[in-house]
């Protein structure tokens, strides 16, 4: 019985947690959703370079929304003892752990056709949006900038885009000045060729590789915290009655 009752105020806890974690993403990813310059004029030098590629907005009320409606069920089911609620909390986390999962295994599987679609789907909204929209060429810059590449494959990528367009000459980060920064003067065709500045997708796959064991370690922790969630609640629910 007092074990019972430790896994249980620990799964209180322990989900009480997950919702505030909840309640702070969805409310950063309405934020960013609405107002992204000012965010980005605050966290862009410090933001990750990964989420960089993706509309962090979105993704955060995502997440955020997800861990809130876990977070509530957790505690709601634990500390009032329904089956119903601990139940779903299981069948969500089981559901969140099969597609984490599956989505490895097909990225593993499937690198080159991942890196194709995300090819096509990046480069397009690079040719359609950069120096048009304000924000996008925002995350852009501070991408570029942060990782010292150019584009998402290389200068090639900001070609017939708005900003070539209007200045008929590439991002200055497209042109390296022998690996102090950017070089002075516009960056033309020819000097962007010559200069051949690695594109920010291959820039940010060998980060990740560098650092393999820690993402892996990462990964692997929230693995078992999943994991770990799932057999407390199953317990708690075999054990009510």
């Amino acid at each position: 019985m007092q074990c019972f009752s430790f896994i249980k105020t620990m799964m209180i806890l322990f989900n009480f947690l997950i919702f505030l974690c909840g309640v702070a993403l969805l409310a950063v990813g309405i934020w960013v959703s609405v107002d992204g310059s000012s965010f980005l004029k605050i966290f862009g030098p410090l933001s990750s370079s990964a989420v960089q590629f993706v509309n962090v907005g979105y993704l955060l009320i995502a997440a955020g929304a997800v861990l809130f409606a876990l977070g509530f069920l957790g505690c709601y089911g634990a500390q009032t003892e329904n089956k119903c609620a601990l139940m779903m909390f299981f069948l969500i986390l089981l559901l969140i752990f099969v597609a984490e999962v599956a989505g490895a295994v097909v990225a593993l599987v499937y690198t080159t056709t991942a890196e194709q679609l995300l090819t096509l789907l990046v480069v397009s909204s690079i040719k359609h949006d950069y120096g048009s929209q304000k924000d996008f060429t925002q995350v852009w810059n501070t991408t570029m900038d942060g990782l010292k590449c150019c584009g998402f494959n290389n200068y090639t990528d900001f070609q017939d885009s708005p900003y070539f367009m209007k200045n008929s000459t590439f991002p200055p980060y497209c042109c390296s000045d022998n690996g102090k920064g950017t070089a002075p003067g516009p960056c033309t065709e020819e000097k962007a060729k010559e200069d051949n500045v690695q594109g920010c997708f291959s820039q940010l796959l060998h980060d990740i590789r560098t650092n393999a064991v820690t993402v892996g370690g990462v990964a692997a922790g929230i693995g078992g915290l999943e994991l770990a969630a799932m057999i407390v609640s199953m317990y708690l629910y075999c054990n009510l009655k």
